[in-house]
């Protein structure tokens, strides 16, 4: 029987788009080496390719072709009460769809248990973006993700955001700085 994150996994695989849960918001993601599928979800929320994207993952051993952090630094364990999004600097292969106009790349373990199950069937981080268009409100539940992007993407997770609420809190991972509150 085919699971929900299968069909994740392979449609992720097969270069696709999907719209899945996160900790507080839904996100829209793909593969990050799918770099036509990177192009996409930019299309799909009419997103300024500069800002960059964020990568999620279920463990930070994935993204070791990905970042690259001095020995000294370490990604902070997750806090489920208080997602945050790391800027730390980007490998140098990754590419300007995925940092934007950044030197660094914006990284997340995540606590969510749909999108660790994802990452962990893809074998890989994924690309995570609000799901809602440039300037406009998230989407708020299923039924709202449906209507927005029902035909947009290949496939919607049937399952809802948590344990927390709102995008996570982005920093600096080198000076602790916020570039973004939690909200």
């Amino acid at each position: 029987m085919t699971t929900p994150v299968d069909t994740a996994a392979e449609i992720l695989r097969g270069g696709g788009v999907i719209a899945y849960p996160t900790e507080g918001v839904f996100g829209l993601g793909c593969l990050p080496d799918q770099l036509a599928a990177v192009q996409r979800i930019l299309g799909i929320k009419q997103r300024d390719p500069a800002k960059g994207l964020i990568l999620v993952t279920a463990h930070a051993s994935q993204l070791e072709d990905w970042i690259e952090l001095p020995v000294e630094s370490r990604l902070p364990n997750p806090d489920p009460d208080n997602p945050t999004t790391w800027i730390v600097p980007a490998a140098k292969p990754v590419s300007s769809l995925v940092r934007g106009d950044n030197t660094g790349v914006a990284v997340r373990i995540t606590t969510n248990p749909v999108a660790q199950a994802i990452s962990l069937a893809v074998q890989s981080p994924i690309v995570s973006t609000s799901a809602n268009l440039s300037g406009q409100a998230v989407a708020a539940n299923q039924a709202d993700l449906r209507r927005q992007f029902e035909g947009l993407v290949d496939y919607i997770f049937p399952a809802d955001c948590g344990p927390s609420s709102g995008p996570s809190e982005i920093r600096i991972l080198a000076t602790g700085e916020v570039l973004r509150p939690r909200q």
